[in-house]
Order: structure tokens, then sequence, then C-alpha cells
């Protein structure tokens, strides 16, 4: 018998008055599930909702629930980081705080980490993208293959599992979405194994996203900069 995996549920937040309750409840409906013991834990960008204040209250009645506040907003990658950095059991199971995945697909994707160091989310159907989406999703990926050999489907896909061992000395210097990527060019360079699996992401039932808009596109862009440079001065 193989022997139990203890899970943290990580979740980046964002001004998600809409989803975070019902992200945080459907998690707790199949955690039981999957491990015996877990946590959730929420990383709050400095949201101006009141999104946090939801999290601290759902976390007075469940002490696996942990909230944890950034004092500003860091466009993402500073939450992922910090979920990351926080989590303190064997497996991190990621995703976006809208509940972007269906529960039998976590359930089905959660055992293929015994086999390997990272389950990512592949998209299988692309709903609702637009031209310009496209266009930029198709640059985006065509740079980070080119850059730094990844060929990754969905590079930025919202749901990930990822066995904590594989962290060890892991540090991210993204503030973007791009910290997705460099937790990628960190797993190749440990020679750690990564596995895509296939599924239908959920359309955004509430709030919005703000991964399309001007400032995080131009954040993005100067961390894979900066994390090519980084890259080239280790490897002189």
């Amino acid at each position: 018998m193989q022997d139990a995996l203890s899970i943290s549920f990580v979740l980046p937040m964002f001004n998600e008055h809409d989803n975070i309750r019902n992200t945080i409840q459907e998690i707790r409906s199949i955690a039981g599930e999957l491990a015996d013991d877990y946590e959730i834990v929420v990383v709050d960008d400095a949201s101006t909702d009141d999104s946090a204040n939801i999290v601290d209250e759902m976390s007075k009645e469940d002490d696996k629930i942990k909230l944890i506040r950034l004092e500003s907003n860091t466009k993402f990658g500073g939450a992922f980081a910090e979920g990351f950095r926080r989590a303190r059991k064997d497996v991190i199971l990621y995703m976006d705080s809208d509940m972007p995945v269906e529960l039998e697909d976590i359930k089905t994707s959660f055992p293929l980490i015994r086999d390997v160091d990272v389950v990512t989310g592949v998209s299988s159907v692309k709903k609702g993208e637009t031209l310009k989406r496209k266009v930029m999703s198709g640059v985006y990926n065509m740079l980070v293959q080119g850059l730094f050999s990844l060929s990754i489907r969905d590079i930025n896909s919202g749901y990930k599992v990822v066995r904590r061992s594989i962290l060890e000395g892991m540090r991210f210097i993204s503030h973007s979405p791009f910290v997705d990527v460099e937790l990628f060019i960190h797993v190749k360079k440990k020679k750690g194994s990564i596995k895509e699996f296939p599924l239908v992401f959920r359309q955004r039932s509430g709030g919005q996203s703000y991964m399309a808009r001007i400032p995080i596109i131009l954040a993005t862009f100067r961390d894979m900069i900066k994390v090519r440079i980084f890259s080239n001065r280790k490897n002189r």
C-alpha cells in the first residue's frame, strides 16, 4: 500500500469577492477524499475588495484554511511564489482562485503526481479566444520556447500539482504571470519530470481576470527579459 500524501491547496487571490467562498467550499468538498492531512492556503495579493475578509472569516471556522495577506500588489507572481514558500504539505495543488477546473479533473490528476514532479493542466478546448488573444498567446509561447527551450503547450495554465521536494532551493524573481515559466525553468534545470494533463477549463463565473491588462502584459515581458539575463549570467 502506498503512503498517503498530504496536500497544500494554494490559491493566489486578487479581488475574488464573487468566487473565493465557493472555490474554498468546492475544495473542502473533495479534499478529504484525496488526503486526510491537507491545508488550504490563500495568498491575498493586496485585494481592494472584501475577498480577504471572506477568507479570514472562513479561517476562523476551519483551521485548515490559512490566509496570507501581502501588503502590496505583486501582479500575481509574488502571491504565487509566497504560496509555494508557505505551503507545508508533501504536494502543492495550485489553482487560480476562481476555481478554473472541474472537481473530477482534480480527483483524476492528483494521483499522477506519484510518478512525476509536476502535473500541469493543458486546455483541450479553446473557449472564448479572440484573434488578439490568440496572436498574443502565439507570440508569447514562441518566445518562451525559443528563449528557454520549453515545449509545454499551456505554459501559464491555472492548474498545477507539484511535489514540494522539487521546490527546494528555488528562488523566483518574477512578479508577474511569468513566474509560471520560471517554475518550469527551475524544474527543467533540476531534471525534474513534468506530465501534461488535458482538461477543459471552466469559464469564469464571476469577477474578472486581470491577466490581459497592459500593465500585466508589460510586467510579464520585463520578467521574461530579467529571467533570461539572470539565466545567462548563471551559465557563464
